[in-house]
Formats: structure tokens, sequence, C-alpha cells
């Protein structure tokens, strides 16, 4: 970009809009790719030249606009609270900051969240528990998650064992995006047309609108349930997971030590207990509470389901969260996103404890996916290399454990890629330049004048 760039700019947005101090810029262009040891390194140096703020879609199609006259790469941003590097400039230009497109355009009758990009999911989630309804899934991020960049870097999250992923049961409804073209069109995405954007990185278009199926509302209860070994621990949340007697958002089971790690919660955790979460219909905890026992198990936690911002739940230490409290704990500390065999699952993770020890840490998030009750892994990971990270990932594919890999920043390597092409498909259609977020679609020759390669050649990954 030149002088003259920026003076354009002030055309058509207010100085206060136009962001170029280097600090601001700078906080600007990160997300929480900190997570991965091989982005936190890679992707270091990565930063816009200007970070720009439109307040109204009139604003957004003059700044893409311009971007598109002078071939000026574009990446979006909402909330920033992405694990892979997508809203980081690979490529310099302009940084697209939605933040002030945050309005709940409204909520239907028939439980339809229809939404500016930037809303933040709890702030969906509280004002549909206040209409009876509320959200079907959502990642753990969700107080400050925006909507748009759930479906565009998100998969599932809690409810996922009730509902399935964010791709499932049309969950999402509908998306409306700005193309990057000379004159950007408006174009309304529903069916399986969602595919064309849902999950690809803020590549193929800008979301300017998000269309989300609720669920009814539910009174929720909020256990926590102890026992002596991870393997007792995952047999009763897997067998919970899977009676369709109880109305479940949240399964999850941790190896010892992670449960040592989540802070605010020491008062009642047992030291070297695996440890359970459950979110539950709060008319069946007691039932939930009986059976127990029988197990080997014991409650350490109950408390009913506490609305957005009124204290810390349960699910603020599960999904990526997790991460989060491991790396508070011990910076040498990361992750990965596996998928366990269901039939399987016990057998690969004995596996994976032989080969791996406690350099591999158990933490399951049990999930429906396309109608199938799936123990989806999160593993917390000692990180000591590139080579035994990947060692990791190439024994997860030999015994048949799939990995998206946090740890690249391009979709193709990342598990959010579909066999259809149809990402790449859209690209081309809708940003025929490349402009949009370049360099994270590996699979689409960039018509810049310049395109570096990825910045991290970590690339191997197992999954669909």
């Amino acid at each position: 970009m030149t002088p003259a760039d920026f003076q354009a700019l002030a055309e058509f947005l207010p100085a206060d809009r136009i962001i170029t101090a280097a600090p601001e810029v700078e906080r600007l262009s990160r997300d929480f790719y900190w997570y991965s040891p091989i982005l936190k390194r890679d992707l270091a140096d990565k930063l816009a030249e200007v970070v720009i703020q439109p307040r109204s879609v009139d604003e957004l199609r003059a700044a893409i606009q311009y971007a598109y006259h002078r071939k000026i790469p574009i990446t979006l941003r909402g909330a920033g609270t992405g694990n892979y590097g997508q809203c980081i400039p690979t490529h310099g230009g302009i940084l697209l900051d939605l933040a002030a497109l945050d309005k709940i355009i409204e909520i239907t009758a028939d439980g339809l969240a229809v939404c500016e990009p930037a809303v933040r999911l709890g702030a969906i989630e509280s004002a549909a528990r206040q209409s009876g309804w509320e959200l079907r899934c959502y990642p753990s991020t969700y107080v400050k998650a925006s909507v748009a960049g759930f479906c565009a870097g998100g998969s599932g999250g809690i409810g996922s064992i009730t509902w399935g992923g964010l791709r499932e049961n049309g969950t999402v409804h509908a998306l409306t995006i700005l193309t990057i073209e000379e004159n950007p069109r408006e174009i309304r995405l529903s069916g399986q047309d969602i595919f064309k954007v849902l999950h690809a990185w803020g590549t193929n278009g800008v979301i300017i609108q998000v269309e989300l199926r609720l669920a009814p509302r539910t009174l929720w209860a909020q256990i926590a349930v102890s026992h002596p070994t991870f393997e007792r621990a995952f047999d009763f949340s897997e067998a919970l997971a899977l009676n369709d007697g109880f109305k479940k958002r949240l399964v999850t089971c941790f190896e010892w030590p992670i449960p040592s790690w989540f802070a605010p919660l020491q008062k009642w955790v047992p030291h070297g207990q695996a440890l359970s979460f459950f979110e539950i219909a709060d008319d069946q905890l007691e039932r939930l509470t009986h059976s127990v026992g029988p197990g080997g198990g014991e409650v350490v936690f109950v408390s009913p389901y506490s609305e957005v911002r009124r204290g810390s739940q349960l699910s603020d230490f599960t999904w990526n969260h997790t991460t989060l409290w491991a790396l508070k704990a011990d910076p040498s500390l990361t992750y990965l996103q596996c998928g366990l065999d269901p039939k399987r699952a016990r057998e690969q993770m004995r596996q994976l404890k032989q080969r791996f020890g406690s350099e591999y840490l158990m933490h399951v998030e049990i999930v429906k996916w396309d109608g199938i009750v799936t123990p989806g892994s999160l593993p917390v990971i000692r990180y000591t290399s590139d080579e035994r990270l990947q060692e990791m990932i190439d024994f997860c594919g030999e015994i048949g454990v799939s990995v998206a890999n946090p740890h690249v920043n391009f979709l193709e390597g990342s598990g959010r890629w579909r066999p259809d092409d149809e990402k790449l498909v859209a690209k081309q259609q809708y940003d025929p330049h490349g402009l949009l977020n370049p360099g994270k679609m590996r699979g689409f020759a960039a018509t810049l004048e310049q395109t570096p390669t990825s910045p991290t050649g970590f690339v191997r990954a197992y999954g669909d």
C-alpha cells in the first residue's frame, strides 16, 4: 500500500475508523494462534498495513471495491477468538474489523436468529433464552466469539452431543455474503450452498448476515463426577452419552492432571482423579446423581446453569478452553483435535497412551457426528519439537484416528476441507483475484503480483 491508498480510504471512512498506529494494528492482527507453538513461531511477524472499521454494509462495500481496484489483500476479523491464525494477515494489506456490525436483527417465533456478523454468541444465547429458545451448539469462547467467526472457523461445541456439528441438522440456515468483485454482489446461500462458505476461514466472501436455527430453551444443571481412573470416567461418560433417556448439552471427561490446571475449581477438584463434566436437563439431575455411585464415581460439584455472564460455567473449562487452562499452567503444552472411532475408541486411546505416555493427555468431548455418538478428542500435548508432534499425528493416522491439525494455517491441512472442492470453486466465483485471506487456501492459484508460500511447511494431517 502507498500513502495515496491511505488518503483514498479517508474519502469514505472517518479518520477514527482508519487505524494505522502500530500497537493497535498489531493487536487486531492477532487471534489465539499462540495455542500452537508452530503458528506462534511462524506467524509472529505477519501484520496488516491498516485496519479499517466499517459500521454499515455500504461502508464495507466501498472498502471492498477499493481493495479490488488496487488488488490489495483483505483479511477479515470478528472477535479474534479463532486459534488457527484465521484472521492473521499473512500478506499485509487491509484488515477489515467487523466488530461494529453486531446487531441481532430478529429472533423469529419459530426459532431463527437473524444476525449481523459480529454479534457475540453469548448475546444471541441471552436474547434467545428470553424468547424461549437457546443456541443449538456453541464454542467455549461463546461470550466473546462472533457468530460469523464461528461459522467461518468453528465446527461444534457445547450442545453437539444432541445437535451434532455446526454443519448438521440445518443449524446454519443461511449465510449472506458480499463477493470480492468490482461491484460486490450480495448473495444469500442456503441449503447445501452454505458449504461454499461454512468453515472457509473467510476466504470465500465476507459474511454480512447469519441465520441460525435455535433449540427450545431448557433449564440445565451442571454436574462434575470424579473417578479413580480415566477409563472409568470415560465408561461412565459414554454410557450417559448413549442414554437417550437423558437430555444433554455437555459430556466431557479429563485425564489427571488436566483437572489440576483449572485454578478456579481447585477447592473441590479431588487430587489424582479423572473428572467428567455434564450439563443435563435440571429435572433429570437427581436421577443422574443416583447413578454415579454404582460405577465407582463420586459427585463433586452440582450447580444450576447460570445465565450468560453470571459466573463461571463448567463449560468454561471444556473444549478449547481446556487447552487455555493448560497453557496457563505450562507454556510447553499444546493440543490436537482428533476423532476417535466409536467402535475402537478404547483400543485407540490405549495405543496412544502406550506410545506417548504423559506427552499425550486425554481430554474427550463426546458428541454426535452424523447421528452417531462419537468420542471427539482434544488431547493436551506436551510439545518438544515439530518432528515429535508430527510423529503423533502420523501415528493417529496409522491407527485410524482422524486429526484436524490446529498447527497449520491453511484449510486443506486443517480438517475443514471437503472432498468435492466446493470451497475452491466458490473461491473462483466469489473472489476471482484471490484477495480474501490469501495463502490460506492452497488449492487456489492467487493472481496477486507476489504470492508467498504459506508460512509453515507443517502440513500433514489425517481427516475428512
